[in-house]
């Protein structure tokens, strides 16, 4: 049975702050293989949500750099966290397909997870301004 997605921002946004607390909990219980594989789809959803506030056409894609790549038209000021997607988009690939590649330390993923709070919030914030300008 096909899986039909939501195009409400809002309901993408609600799904990646509860990744987000996932990620939180993994790194508490040092399972870092998921809290990255968590933090990629945080990321993934709210760049989501954030497109759909703009009018864009839902696409289906795990690749966090090629929906960074649509945001960027809308507001180039989401160009500074391009690092962040880069490295993002790696945790997804090691997590569910057999590489040889060692996954990423606690340590970073702490980091990006971080930073990754503060693109949330960002993103957020100005789907929030089109909605107000709307």
């Amino acid at each position: 049975m096909p899986v039909s997605e939501s195009h409400y921002p809002d309901d993408w946004f609600f799904i990646a702050i509860k990744d987000l607390e996932r990620v939180a909990k993994r790194l508490q219980e040092h399972d870092v293989d998921d809290a990255a594989f968590r933090l990629q789809q945080a990321i993934e959803k709210c760049l989501k949500g954030y497109l759909l506030s703009q009018g864009w056409q839902l696409k289906r894609t795990h690749d966090v750099e090629v929906l960074l790549d649509a945001a960027v038209r809308y507001d180039h000021g989401l160009e500074r966290y391009r690092p962040l997607c880069r490295q993002v988009t790696g945790y997804y690939i090691i997590e569910r397909y057999p590489t040889f590649e060692e996954g990423p330390s606690i340590s970073e993923v702490r980091k990006a997870y971080r930073r990754a709070q503060g693109f949330a919030r960002r993103v957020q914030a100005l789907a929030g301004e089109t909605r107000r300008r709307g």
